[in-house]
């Protein structure tokens, strides 16, 4: 039923269609999540956003139209190809003059950008390859302040949480994160369930203390 209530525009469907178009794998989130990025990202007033994980561009997309006109989101994809179609996309969205794509591994860029003094960030979104989720985490509260919100998406992976024989690969960083929300004094926490077109998976909403 999200179809009722989220209605997506050209510029995001252009985004799907480019990706399959480009032989991208189907993982980008579902339409509701990302109208529910760009709530959050609207409600938080963010004026400064962090992504990781680029990919074609549907959550920066979304998250982009949350923004003011003169807000700035920084984005990491790891392909130079998906890069490249990332920025048609944005471009193509309207959004492009607030959207920076950098390539390359995503834990050098955060480095860099610790470097460059580029932070604070408003709001941060993680959705990479699962196995860095403690240092994407890591450098998220790094690169933020106090207040800063962290969504971190495909939490509960068709219940990997609890069974993590499910996916051995991905499992370890899923849990490992998750426990670091739970534990670290820095954040303040909780989890998510969706059940979707994408099958069983949830989020994580952190707010750095």
């Amino acid at each position: 039923m999200s179809d009722v209530v989220v209605h997506p525009d050209d510029s995001v469907q252009r985004a799907v269609r480019s990706a399959e178009e480009a032989g991208m794998p189907p993982i980008e989130v579902t339409p509701n999540a990302g109208k529910l990025l760009k709530l959050l990202v609207r409600a938080s007033g963010a004026r400064r956003v962090l992504e990781i994980g680029t990919l074609a561009g549907f959550s920066t997309i979304w998250m982009a139209q949350g923004m003011p006109d003169d807000g700035r989101l920084v984005t990491c994809e790891y392909l130079q190809k998906h890069a490249d179609v990332a920025r048609a996309n944005v471009d193509a969205a309207g959004v492009g003059h607030k959207v920076e794509i950098r390539t390359g591994a995503a834990l050098d860029t955060l480095a860099a950008l610790e470097a460059e003094g580029a932070a604070p960030f408003d709001f941060v979104f993680i959705d990479a390859d699962k196995e860095n989720n403690p240092q994407y985490l890591e450098w998220a509260v790094r690169l933020g302040r106090a207040g800063t919100s962290i969504v971190m998406d495909n939490v509960v992976w068709e219940g990997v949480a609890l069974d993590p024989s499910i996916d051995e690969v991905n499992a370890p960083g899923i849990i490992g994160a998750l426990k670091m929300m739970g534990e670290d004094s820095r954040l303040d926490a909780t989890v998510i369930q969706t059940v979707g077109s994408k099958g069983w998976d949830g989020f994580a909403l952190a707010v750095v203390r």
